[in-house]
């Protein structure tokens, strides 16, 4: 069995058989010589029946197997002697049974079945013996000592569990806690040398992808569940900013599963970056919810940081860009509020289409003729430096923050992805 001192022991319960007839402790202490030979069959015949303890490489199994038979079997009938007998090594075993099988990550199908088998020998060769002894074993008897044995074994089965439970739960807090360091780790200022995550995701049991992307979360309410990521996804619900790395995350459909297991949750997911550059993804995703949160960009399912860039580089510097848009746009400030927006999305427009009417009016959805007006209306503003190559970026940054900062969610949205 592997190494149990990292387990802290529970208190454990006693065990009661319920068990009373005439003579029942003068047969038990008649039948206790007879327990290592009932021991040994019931061993064999669990390693015929249940293959898993069939282990040539491990005699350990076989060891314990022996051991814990015998000790069932024989705790059983001091029970049945004397009811205050301790109970405490028997409970201590079967529960480092239940501790053993967790931390090698098996199951307890096994050790039940192994128990079912045991209980069904042990009630055959007690009430054969205690025939072969002259005591008169009558069915109810006989149902009543295969009633007790039963019920014991699964009062052990119990401990078994609790043991397997215990250690299991403490295993997986242990492996979270890892994940957790190592998500710290990646996401820490300064940027970790590829050498120094080898063994932290060793120990994590996350093998270093080639690529990684950040996801920044932020809870719709109270009531929000928690995420059910991929186990490849490491997840940072315990920083006071909540987040995701995703290895591989431009693999066929991750950005589409992302979607639906964030579902009740905001999320906006950085850029694609090498694994050291981790904390650049989040930084990135980070202003991109932000900015969702003001409103700034559409925040209807997984936000893609990179379709919004233009729109996250400048409100970085919101007062400068505001600035800007005082000086540049000072003409287009003049006009009626209800003019405004729509004479500065023909604008931009055109910056982009060459000031091509006929394709400026299908990317806005109105007639060439009604652009044609507009383009009037912003050379009467704007005189010639409208047309001006000289300054170009400039205005063209101005238009698409201004119509960011007062647009509607839709249009604002088509913007920033513009």
């Amino acid at each position: 069995m592997s190494d149990r001192s990292r387990v802290v022991g529970l208190p454990l319960p006693r065990i009661e058989l319920g068990l009373s007839f005439r003579d029942d402790a003068r047969i038990a202490r008649d039948l206790r010589p007879y327990v290592p030979e009932i021991a040994a069959e019931a061993a064999r015949r669990i390693e015929e029946r249940v293959p898993e303890f069939l282990r040539p490489h491990d005699p350990r199994y076989a060891e314990a197997l022996g051991v814990g038979v015998e000790q069932a079997i024989g705790h059983f009938l001091d029970l049945m002697a004397d009811p205050d007998s301790g109970s405490g090594e028997v409970l201590e075993f079967w529960r480092g049974v239940g501790i053993g099988e967790a931390i090698e990550g098996r199951t307890l199908d096994a050790w039940q079945a192994a128990i079912r088998i045991g209980a069904g020998v042990a009630v055959e060769r007690l009430t054969e013996r205690a025939e072969k002894l002259g005591y008169l074993t009558s069915p109810t008897i006989v149902a009543g000592i295969a009633n007790a044995v039963f019920g014991y074994l699964n009062q052990l089965a119990e401990i078994v569990a609790a043991g397997h439970a215990d250690a299991a739960a403490r295993a997986a807090g242990a492996h979270h806690d890892r994940r957790r360091r190592l998500l710290d780790l990646l996401l820490g200022d300064p940027a970790p040398d590829l050498k120094d995550l080898r063994e932290p995701s060793r120990e994590a049991g996350w093998p270093l992808p080639r690529t990684v992307a950040a996801v920044a979360l932020r809870e719709h309410g109270t009531d929000t569940r928690r995420p059910a990521v991929p186990p490849d996804v490491l997840l940072g619900l315990h920083r006071t900013e909540p987040c995701l790395i995703v290895p591989d995350p431009d693999g066929p459909g991750r950005n589409q599963i992302l979607r639906q297991q964030l579902r009740g949750w905001s999320a906006a997911i950085g850029p694609t970056v090498e694994i050291t550059e981790l904390a650049m993804s989040m930084r990135w995703a980070a202003d991109a919810l932000e900015l969702a949160g003001q409103g700034l960009i559409d925040a209807t399912g997984l936000i893609v940081a990179e379709a919004h860039m233009p729109i996250i580089l400048m409100m970085r510097e919101r007062d400068l860009i505001e600035r800007m848009i005082k000086r540049r746009l000072a003409p287009l400030l003049t006009v009626r509020p209800a003019q405004r927006y729509r004479l500065a999305e023909t604008l931009l427009t055109c910056l982009e289409c060459g000031f091509n009417a006929t394709e400026v009016a299908g990317r806005l959805h109105v007639h060439a003729q009604t652009v044609r007006y507009r383009i009037r209306q912003l050379d009467d503003l704007f005189g010639d430096s409208v047309h001006a190559t000289t300054g170009r970026l400039e205005l063209h940054m101005a238009l698409r923050a201004w119509l960011t900062l007062n647009a509607e969610p839709l249009a604002r949205d088509q913007l920033s992805c513009g």
